[in-house]
């Protein structure tokens, strides 16, 4: 059910002679390896009627891969408003209309939303083909807290606009997502270490590539090399931990390290917690030694 109160019956729309009912299809394609993509994307790329592509060269490409030969146009920002009209009376007619982006799921920082929006108020269908997304994918290899986060897209370019924008996020309770280009990456990371404050955070680029990383460590960490290795090559989505406060539970981390302490070295203990809890490794790490020195006076207290 949408929001406009309305449901979309899929099984009172007329098959075309492809077998793919008529509607307006949101497929996702790979971030990076060709094989991640559904079997389900594949069906409805190879029975539709027309494929939609903000680079059909890109998406050419892909579906060469899979042996699918459909009709493209080109589908982005710079030709979208001449390009909605046609796509909604293919639709109109009953025509099963495919939409990708370059990679991921389109409408994520990709065109995609005002065609969505517009055939949707035609009383169209819209139908979600889901796959990969390197939001997700960044965020479960970023070890940072994930039951709650925030997909930003990219940072202004200019440094007074993308203050203003972190200044704004700062108070969100949240994992922070963010797409950025990788000459802009240092800059930006010393920036969010200045106005969020040294947060823990990730660095992932090429996502499910060949040449796959993924950097781990505190924003003014990540900022300092950079500056100095130089722009990384490839696509880069950036993860940034919650504010500090909101994980840092003083007494539920005190309970854990005293839980862990026994078993294994301060250092060891306070990277497990950090962990867990996406807190500072630093500030972690000295309560661990607070504890572990409290913990050994009073072991001598009782001894004497």
């Amino acid at each position: 059910m949408d929001t406009t109160g309305k449901s979309q019956d899929r099984g009172g729309l007329a098959a075309l002679p492809g077998g793919l009912p008529g509607g307006l299809y949101v497929v996702a394609t790979p971030i990076g390896h060709a094989r991640d993509i559904s079997l389900r994307a594949l069906e409805t790329l190879k029975g539709c009627d027309l494929i939609c592509a903000e680079d059909t060269r890109v998406t050419a490409k892909l579906l060469a891969i899979h042996g699918i030969a459909r009709p493209l146009a080109a589908y982005n920002d710079h030709n979208a408003a001449r390009e909605r009209p046609k796509i909604l009376a293919r639709l109109a007619q009953g025509q099963a209309v495919a939409l990708v982006s370059d990679a991921g799921t389109p409408l994520v920082s990709d065109p995609g939303f005002k065609l969505v929006r517009e055939v949707i108020a035609a009383g169209l269908t819209v139908v979600a083909i889901p796959g990969a997304s390197a939001v997700l994918a960044g965020l479960t290899l970023a070890g940072l807290p994930s039951d709650r986060f925030l997909f930003a897209g990219f940072l202004p370019a200019k440094a007074g606009e993308r203050a203003a924008i972190l200044e704004e996020l700062k108070g969100v309770r949240a994992t922070l997502v963010f797409f950025e280009s990788a000459q802009r990456l240092s800059d930006s990371l010393a920036a969010m270490a200045d106005i969020l404050g040294d947060r823990p955070a990730a660095m992932a680029r090429e996502l499910t590539k060949l040449h796959e990383e993924v950097r781990r460590g505190a924003l003014s960490e990540l900022a300092a090399h950079y500056a100095q290795a130089g722009a990384p090559k490839g696509e880069v989505t950036l993860l940034v931990g919650p504010p500090l406060e909101a994980v840092a539970d003083t007494a539920g981390m005190d309970a854990a390290l005293r839980a862990a302490l026994p078993f294994m070295p301060v250092k060891a203990a306070a990277e497990m917690i950090a962990g867990l809890t996406g807190g500072a490794r630093k500030a972690i790490y000295a309560r661990a030694l607070e504890i572990r020195e409290t913990e050994i006076k009073q072991t001598d207290l009782h001894d004497d």
